[in-house]
């Protein structure tokens, strides 16, 4: 792990370990991908081996590559909270004669897009000086308003040390706080470990905007980013906020981790993401200086529908040692002429991109996540980076831990009827309680709780 020891810092990719029932339900309206195919017939173990093979690459090329589990579903907790009754699997087929969405929603397997996890502030923006991470609470959708507690938990047992990490809950379940995490949230620097500059996107403002899309929904609100930022003690010159496009989210760019991704002095975008665009790369590279790099997509190289379609922006930027960037994209991108097209441009253009690496995601894909989706991004210098739970760092021995777990744990073939099966919720149990132990996580699941602060 060559980046461990780096004394400018480094960024870690926390990658979602893609969960035991992961099916297409269907359930994010705004999402193009998630609603055209729902009701296929899904892979969780294809899935979950996608998603380790390309945790298991950046490792390999030397990039900090960190592990987060899945979460419990069937979500049986929430049906009790619900007022189902009886044994756990009474209460499941009890929920499955309702409305056939109402169980799916309560399986989903969507917090394996770690990006929608939270929002994370490195400890060289900060007042305290320590790491920020905000739960986000994906009020907007409900199979993703259920993860919050949960994804606090586990960050808790990843980042420990309250010497160098502050976990914050979720902002209130509100509407006006629609917070959907670092999916909208980018950090631009010269060094991680450094003062950088935090770009805050919102789709609306909840008091006093006027502007919002008509067809699909904002998620995210000017006021949640804002709450986020005191929080973690942000400087007001080191900050820009952003309103997306609404046009782009009736598009079907539902995160702006769909249509824009930055790095260190690298924005990657389309140039129709933003709301007043030009008036944003200028107060961004007011606040980062000159060397500020803009890649700026037109739509007469690649239209919003293609890269909607591709997940073209929906990209991992990986910085090199050369000062130039990779850029790792979904095997879709490969698939679509106009992009494959610009892609081939743009690396002959030696301008800040000059790597292209091409991923198979396709199960993950074609629920609405790309290689952005799958992983939180988290800033550390060489010592907090040490103060991180070691057990989850991706390593030749936990990616084949973690292979052979899969393999003998995750079906090959899972569909909406199939979350019926009685046997399904202690086969995800008997999976997660394993995993517990090989990432050293504790007790951090509502089944081993035994109903304490679920």
């Amino acid at each position: 792990m060559s980046q461990m020891h780096n004394p400018h810092g480094l960024e870690a990719n926390f990658d979602g370990l893609v969960g035991p029932t992961h099916h297409y339900g269907g359930h994010s309206f705004g999402n193009v991908a998630s609603t055209g195919n729902a009701k296929l017939v899904a892979n969780p173990r294809e899935a979950a081996l996608q998603g380790l093979a390309k945790m298991k690459a950046l490792a390999d090329m030397g990039y900090a590559q960190g592990v987060l589990p899945p979460q419990e579903r069937p979500a049986t907790w929430l049906m009790r909270e619900l007022g189902y009754t009886g044994s756990d699997k009474e209460i499941i087929a009890a929920v499955g004669n309702t409305h056939p969405g109402y169980l799916s929603a309560m399986c989903s397997a969507s917090s394996m897009w770690t990006a929608n996890a939270a929002t994370v502030s490195p400890s060289g923006d900060t007042s305290d000086g320590r790491v920020h991470f905000s739960v986000a609470n994906l009020q907007n959708k409900f199979h993703r308003a259920i993860e919050h507690r949960q994804t606090e938990r586990t960050l808790k047992a990843i980042f420990s040390n309250e010497q160098h990490f502050s976990v914050h809950s979720a902002l209130p379940m509100m509407a006006a706080f629609g917070d959907e995490g670092a999916a909208n949230h980018t950090r631009f620097c010269r060094h991680y470990a450094e003062q950088g500059v935090e770009f805050f996107v919102y789709g609306r403002q909840h008091w006093g905007g006027q502007v919002e899309p008509q067809r699909f929904p904002a998620r995210h609100t000017l006021e949640a980013s804002q709450a986020v930022a005191r929080r973690h003690g942000l400087r007001a010159s080191h900050t820009v906020y952003a309103q997306q496009n609404p046009a782009v989210i009736d598009a079907g760019v539902f995160h702006n981790d769909v249509i824009a991704v930055g790095n260190q002095n690298v924005l990657f975008c389309h140039e129709q993401a933003f709301l007043n665009a030009q008036y944003v790369y200028a107060d961004l590279q007011g606040k980062l200086g000159a060397d500020f790099e803009l890649i700026e997509v037109p739509s007469s190289a690649v239209s919003v529908a293609d890269a909607v379609k591709s997940y073209l922006f929906n990209s991992q930027l990986l910085a090199k040692e050369n000062g130039k960037q990779r850029l790792l994209v979904p095997e879709e991108c490969r698939n679509t002429p106009t992009v494959w097209a610009y892609l081939q441009q743009l690396l002959s253009e030696g301008r800040g991109i000059d790597e292209l690496l091409v991923f198979d995601l396709k199960q993950s894909m074609q629920n609405g996540g790309g290689p952005a989706c799958l992983r939180l991004r988290v800033a550390l210098s060489a010592q907090e980076a040490a103060a991180v739970n070691p057990a989850v760092w991706m390593n030749n021995g936990l990616f084949e831990r973690l292979t052979d777990w899969v393999k003998r744990h995750y079906r090959d073939r899972l569909q909406e009827t199939d979350l019926l099966d009685p046997h399904l919720v202690d086969e995800v149990r008997t999976a997660l309680d394993e995993l517990t132990h090989i990432l050293h996580l504790g007790a951090i699941y509502p089944f081993q709780r035994h109903g304490s602060d679920l």
